[in-house]
């Protein structure tokens, strides 16, 4: 067997087989009633749901690195890919459900690459409060699809104003007994896990249903069901390929839901890695989702994705290893083949109070609170992401959603904060004047003649005018005259050619005027290299290059004092 596949699987002891079986009937207890849920919301049979929820537990377990992750069908990603397919397929000659599976195939595909080139970066550029605020919009986009389920009245697809205006009007119509059946599933759900995470309470709140519309005939009442689960199982079959236009169509949605995929899988692996002493590769997992949604799409299911809330349940139950989710998989497909006519007693209703649950957990209001409490003003870049989910077209949103994450990188990058420098008390440490310093306010000492100033951020072309500007503008305040520029460049990560040659032009008006200017710890070996390369170093004299503030204010300073011999820092 190649060394790479069912590689979490290595140094499997017996001993761990219980241990497993049992992670395999909680995750499945678990699982079902979220896989049929989320198949409806994905617009798709309910069947599709353990379908997806097979291949990705069987392709993760071949593929992936991580001995926990759950990887199945999603709430998060399907109302996205969902009503994006439904605007494309108004005009296209594809079926929905072909759009779908060709949608997973791509997905799968930019996965693999993402995992076979191993760019697991890219799981870093969406920030916390970004990522809160799209699936804040999302919940939100998922209580409202289901409210008419809920109500039991009659759906309309517009924007979600208009289905919010849809369902005021409707709500004389309001069928009780499926109201009755979605609440008392979603209160037995949030009840059950405010016990235990370790009982499935959204089967028991399914099962419960299911009862009432078995004993009460609750479908001859206007409660709508589920119907029967097909008694065979899926066959192999490529999705049909369509034009290059509707693959053109396809591609940019595909994009948005890896990138969703890898945010989320690189936060499960983080959140339970393999192993506590070290991180896990988190590109072999991304590679193994990406597979799930590959074989995902050969048995006509859609996009799957890693499951927190699972992933939680297979650890916490005591799961050791990939055996938990393959348990999991063969009770589902023990439950197609025996009990599939049992399913003819789900009422849609339920699968809508267990969406609305899925929804208010990926609400993360406590996640919100500290952001606007630790956060600052990034509490608006949760507010401005949940809007343009709430008020676009969802796909169109999270594009938005994601631009404004880099948008938001790139404007602290641009928009750098400097600060002048004073030396601490007693010391020859540089450090920003006013700040605590074990528990009291140092004022700091500053050297007359002498300017310490501190950019914080890259070098580079988004930055370097304002970092000009700032360094003039503090030469020009300083008093007496400046006669050392001093650059504490701890914070230099990286120069590029611009911002070297902006600076380069900044320093030599200085030297006209009399100023010398020096350059103290420059330490990160990029920036040292890319320093010299672009002519940095050359402009500055490398004798004016030291290793700390102390060395360039003692050597150059206009006091020329002498300072005690202490360690410089």
């Amino acid at each position: 067997m190649p060394h790479w596949l069912f590689s979490s699987l290595r140094g499997y002891r017996m001993e761990w087989l219980t241990s497993d079986l049992i992670a395999g009937l909680m995750l499945a207890a678990i699982a079902i009633p979220g896989q049929l849920a989320t198949a409806r919301l994905a617009g798709m049979p309910p069947e599709t749901g353990l379908y997806a929820f097979a291949a990705g537990s069987l392709a993760f377990a071949a593929f992936g690195a991580n001995r926990f992750m759950s990887v199945q069908a999603d709430s998060t990603i399907a109302p996205i890919f969902a009503g994006a397919l439904a605007s494309i397929a108004v005009t296209s000659t594809t079926h929905y459900a072909e759009q779908v599976t060709l949608l997973a195939l791509l997905v799968g595909i930019i996965l693999l690459a993402v995992g076979l080139f191993r760019a697991g970066w890219l799981a870093t550029l969406l920030s916390i409060p970004v990522t809160t605020g799209f699936l804040a919009g999302i919940s939100i986009h998922i209580i409202i699809g289901e409210l008419p389920t809920l109500l039991g009245i009659s759906e309309d697809h517009g924007h979600m104003l208009l289905r919010l205006v849809h369902i005021a009007g409707r709500l004389g119509e309001t069928n009780v007994y499926a109201l009755a059946i979605g609440l008392g599933v979603l209160i037995v759900t949030l009840g059950v896990a405010r016990i235990s995470a370790h009982v499935p309470g959204a089967l028991i709140g399914l099962v419960g249903a299911g009862l009432a519309v078995a004993l009460f005939h609750l479908d001859a009442r206007g409660v709508a069901v589920m119907g029967a689960l097909p008694e065979r199982l899926p066959m192999l079959a490529l999705p049909n390929l369509p034009g290059l236009d509707e693959l053109g169509r396809l591609v940019p949605l595909a994009l948005v839901i890896a990138m969703v995929c890898i945010m989320q899988t690189a936060a499960v692996a983080g959140t339970f890695p393999s192993d506590d002493k070290k991180p896990d590769d988190v590109s072999r997992d991304f590679a193994g989702v990406g597979a799930g949604s590959v074989l995902a799409s050969l048995v006509g299911a859609f996009p799957v994705d890693s499951s927190p809330p699972s992933t939680a349940v297979v650890r916490e139950a005591g799961g050791r290893s990939q055996i938990a989710s393959l348990t999991a998989v063969v009770l589902m497909i023990a439950l197609m083949v025996l009990a599939s006519g049992l399913t003819v007693y789900v009422a849609q209703a339920a699968l809508a109070g267990i969406l609305i649950y899925i929804a208010l957990r990926i609400f993360r209001l406590g996640e919100m609170i500290r952001i606007y409490r630790r956060g600052g003003l990034e509490i608006l870049l949760v507010i401005a992401s949940a809007a343009l989910v709430i008020a676009m077209p969802i796909e169109t949103g999270m594009v938005l959603a994601i631009t404004l994450s880099f948008l938001h990188s790139l404007y602290i990058v641009a928009r750098p904060h400097c600060v002048e420098l004073a030396r601490v008390p007693g010391s020859t440490v540089w450090w920003p004047p006013g700040q605590v310093e074990h528990g009291k306010i140092e004022p700091g000492e500053f050297e007359p003649g002498v300017l310490v100033f501190a950019p914080a951020a890259p070098l580079n072309f988004t930055n370097a005018e304002r970092i000009r500007a700032n360094i003039e503008a503090a030469v020009a305040a300083k008093h007496p005259p400046v006669e050392l520029l001093v650059i504490e460049a701890s914070g230099i990560i990286d120069i590029d050619y611009t911002g070297s040659k902006i600076v380069q032009q900044a320093f030599a008006d200085l030297k006209a005027k009399g100023i010398a200017v020096a350059i103290a710890r420059l330490s990160y070996t990029r920036a040292l290299d890319q320093a010299g390369r672009s002519g940095l170093i050359a402009a500055i004299g490398t004798d004016h290059v030291f290793l700390s503030v102390e060395d360039a204010v003692r050597k150059l300073g206009p006091a020329k004092r002498v300072a005690p011999d202490r360690s410089s820092a």
